[in-house]
């Protein structure tokens, strides 16, 4: 479709800590960018998530609005908009299309701990085995939580949105969303890749009703049109089309060019995951579902530390005083700065070793583990606390890539590293030689954005379909090379002693959590 002007495409990335919009050629070069940073949330009580539905509108237009004095071309040369979230979080609108709570942000905690009778579909779950698992899913849906404790609430509920369904409303003025973006308690069959059929159990287990939610269209389908309202508060040109892209996690998959079981995909943000893309549904840790791919009709085998790179915000703010200091000395960023501690400790971080499951719930082995720091002595100072932070958050990616491959019975030959901790070469390294492989940085940064844009591409045919987008808009950008003294040394740890960590400490987490209460 070619018009004899050079084309673009525009990415909008919603993420946890920040949003951004970007413009990609179909090479998948990024043009140009404008970043805002959120606040992820608010926290009203212990345990609670929540933020403004109105505020990541705000700040996406606000997004929008600072790229176009960056960009050295015509609007006209846009041919297509992209849009990726943030996963599982939620937002209830009345029949106005208006917020009626803030949004339930993916890091809530909140449970519904008394849950009403399914009736004789509890007999035939606890046959099956299934009931624990089920009751889990129950007490975390949102859903529940608002229905029961927020009755007024839920009675007004006319649409019950992901975060991306809300931003392509409020975009386009369609309740429409992509089959990629559907990853949380919603009744979505993962294996069918759409809405749960009418006897699905998910139906009775929670109480959304099928009105409430919003049709699907697969990744490279068109969404709708920017509105004449929305170019007014983003200043996207009306009538451009909105293709349907993918999560963040599963555009940032694509964007990393990880397309077969065979190549692996790690992401260092605020949840650390690693990913493989297969034909075959394949729960990596049951009972959590493979989540929809954007290359359609496949999936993501996913296994997660859930606070993952948040753990690095966590360290600056707890032990990072001088870098913060430092850094604004020198107009650069404390995370920087944090690769001279790394350089400052050996492989191993002098016999200490760190669990990373800040966060008890998916990713956790069980649900009263517990973060742990093991080995200290009086050689340690903070700088080992970093290298060995890192290192275990490495070490848990590690034991879920192994698990992925005992499931698909595939082995991994590529790996590739994307999100914000990737910018680090010693991280980059530390992954290495952790995981015995070369260790691929994607060429650009804004992984996840150029997933969105690769689905662009296809939606508006500038790539004839996906395995073109990829071939031409993804590629390496740097290769770290595994150091054998330290691999040695790290399988050495990771046997010895990470994997058989959990089980010994197990007991104590459990006597913890008896006398303490926490983690619920």
């Amino acid at each position: 479709m070619s018009t004899g002007q050079a084309e673009y495409l525009l990415a909008i990335d919603n993420g946890t800590q920040s949003i951004r919009a970007m413009v990609f050629d179909p090479d998948g070069e990024l043009i140009a960018k404008s970043k805002v940073e959120i606040e992820p949330y608010v926290s009203p009580q212990p345990g609670w998530a929540e933020q403004d539905a109105g505020y990541f509108w705000t700040s996406l237009c606000d997004a929008c609005q600072q790229l176009w004095p960056l960009l050295d071309l015509p609007k006209s040369a846009i041919k297509a908009v992209a849009l990726t979230t943030q996963r599982a979080t939620v937002i209830n609108l009345d029949t106005d299309g208006k917020p009626l709570r803030p949004a339930i942000i993916w890091l809530d905690q909140r449970r519904l701990d008394e849950l009403p009778s399914m009736g004789p579909l509890e007999l035939l779950f606890r046959v099956l085995g299934k009931k624990d698992a089920i009751d889990n899913y129950r007490a975390e849906a949102e859903a529940n939580w608002i229905e029961s404790q927020q009755p007024e609430i839920w009675q007004r509920t006319d649409k019950f949105l992901m975060l991306s369904g809300f931003h392509t409303f409020k975009l386009t003025g369609r309740f429409v969303d992509a089959v990629a973006s559907q990853v949380g308690y919603l009744p979505f069959d993962f294996k069918r890749l759409e809405w749960a059929g009418k006897r699905d159990w998910k139906w009775r287990a929670l109480p959304i009703r099928p009105n409430m939610l919003p049709d699907l269209v697969p990744a490279g389908g068109t969404l709708g049109q920017i509105t004449g309202e929305a170019e007014r508060e983003t200043g996207i040109p009306a009538g451009l089309p909105l293709i349907a892209s993918g999560s963040d996690k599963a555009c940032e998959v694509l964007g990393s060019g990880c397309v077969a079981p065979n190549i692996g995909s790690l992401s260092y943000g605020t949840t650390a995951t690693f990913n493989i893309t297969t034909d075959k549904y394949l729960e990596a840790t049951p009972p959590y579902p493979a989540y929809p791919a954007v290359l359609p009709g496949k999936f993501n085998a996913e296994t997660i530390v859930q606070r993952g790179y948040w753990m690095v915000s966590w360290f600056k703010r707890e032990f990072g005083l001088r870098e913060q200091h430092l850094a604004a000395e020198r107009g650069t960023t404390p995370e920087n700065l944090f690769d001279d501690l790394l350089t400052s400790v050996p492989p191993g971080s002098m016999g200490l070793m760190l669990q990373p499951y800040w966060s008890a719930g998916v990713g956790a082995p069980g649900p009263e583990a517990k973060g742990a720091i093991i080995g200290f002595g009086d050689v340690h100072t903070r700088a080992h606390v970093y290298r060995a932070m890192i290192e275990g958050l490495t070490y848990a990616l590690r034991e879920g890539k192994e698990l992925v491959e005992k499931r698909t019975g595939v082995p991994l030959e590529r790996l590739r590293v994307s999100g914000g901790g990737s910018q680090s070469d010693q991280i980059m390294q530390i992954t290495a030689d952790i995981f015995g492989m070369t260790a691929e940085r994607p060429h650009t940064y804004e992984s996840s954005g150029l997933g969105a844009a690769m689905a662009a591409a296809v939606g508006v045919g500038l790539h004839a379909d996906f395995p073109t987008a990829v071939a031409r808009m993804s590629r390496a950008g740097a290769y770290f090379t595994p150091v054998e003294a330290h691999c040695n040394i790290y399988n050495r740890l990771y046997d010895s002693v990470y994997r058989k960590l959990y089980e010994r400490l197990r007991p104590s987490y459990r006597a913890l959590q008896e006398i303490t209460g926490y983690p619920e």
